[in-house]
């Protein structure tokens, strides 16, 4: 009776393990759950005023979670904005400069008729006639040289209002920045500031990945190499937690095509030596996976 109770045991055993065995074996590939991940940086210098967010929270593409200290830029801005005030306040009317000149030559030109009419009736010489002619073109000539010369003094302050204009269109870029504009829709996965710290340029703030989709990297073999391909549908099996798996699909989204060793946080001592292939499986989520999570996957 005691024989035939231990026989019975081992064979059981012996069934069990087989069945463990020819389980383990139903999964092509194994791995673990990662995310694409973005580290979101500051692009402005200056102190944190606010900054409202917390690991674990879902953002929106475009949120605005916050603002960097931005007071000395504004500052700035509004004395460009006076400059170019007072700078284009100094701008010549070129119609009032020249009025006085317009007057002479319409004097002249008057004068001219007049000598004109004289020298029909023999009440005038030619050179007066002349001499009249030579100061209207002195006249004409000193207009036309003091329209230049207004017209350089407009322009060159012109130019300098459109250096300054740019220099107000770079501080307003730069204020934009102290906004801080959530770029991506995806969880807070890592806070790395708070209020009141010093940001500067590529600064880390948080975080981010969309967790609405993500990716479980397997490792295949060179054996299975040419069973799989981009875009082709995989079954995937994650542990229930009462010793049973729960089962959806996934797509490759990704082939390497160079071979690594086997990473040995997922393989066994001797399994390590081989050299395999990773793979990339995208999988919706409903919350139900999480970075870091064990997974498997059965090729369709």
């Amino acid at each position: 009776m005691y024989k035939f109770t231990t026989i019975t045991i081992a064979a059981m055993w012996l069934i069990a393990l087989t069945s463990c065995n020819k389980n383990k074996s139903n999964f092509d590939a194994s791995g673990s759950f990662e995310a694409e991940e973005t580290i979101i940086s500051s692009e402005a210098i200056g102190t944190i005023k606010q900054f409202d967010i917390e690991e674990g929270q879902v953002l929106k593409k475009g949120e605005f979670i916050g603002y960097i200290d931005s007071t000395q830029l504004y500052l700035k801005k509004k004395q460009l904005e006076s400059q170019i005030k007072a700078m284009l306040s100094k701008k010549p009317n070129l119609s009032v400069q020249i009025s006085a000149m317009q007057s002479q030559l319409a004097t002249a030109e008057n004068e001219k008729i007049r000598i004109s009419n004289l020298i029909k009736g023999d009440a005038a010489t030619p050179k007066q006639l002349d001499d009249i002619n030579a100061s209207i073109d002195v006249i004409k000539k000193q207009i036309e040289a003091q329209k230049s010369s207004l017209n350089i003094a407009i322009e060159g302050l012109g130019k300098d209002a459109s250096s300054m204009l740019v220099q107000i269109e770079q501080l307003n870029d730069q204020l934009a920045k102290c906004k801080i504009i959530n770029p991506k829709e995806g969880t807070v996965l890592t806070k790395y500031s708070e209020v009141n710290e010093m940001a500067a340029t590529g600064k880390a703030l948080y975080k981010i990945a969309d967790l609405s989709n993500i990716i479980l990297r397997v490792y295949i073999t060179g054996n299975q190499l040419p069973k799989i391909k981009l875009n082709q549908m995989v079954k995937v099996y994650t542990d229930d937690g009462n010793g049973n798996f729960n089962e959806t699909e996934g797509i490759i989204t990704w082939i390497n095509d160079k071979a690594e060793f086997t990473p040995k946080t997922i393989q066994t001592k001797d399994e390590r030596a081989n050299m395999v292939y990773a793979m990339k499986v995208k999988v919706k989520n409903e919350g139900t996976f999480k970075i870091g999570m064990y997974g498997e996957i059965k090729l369709q």
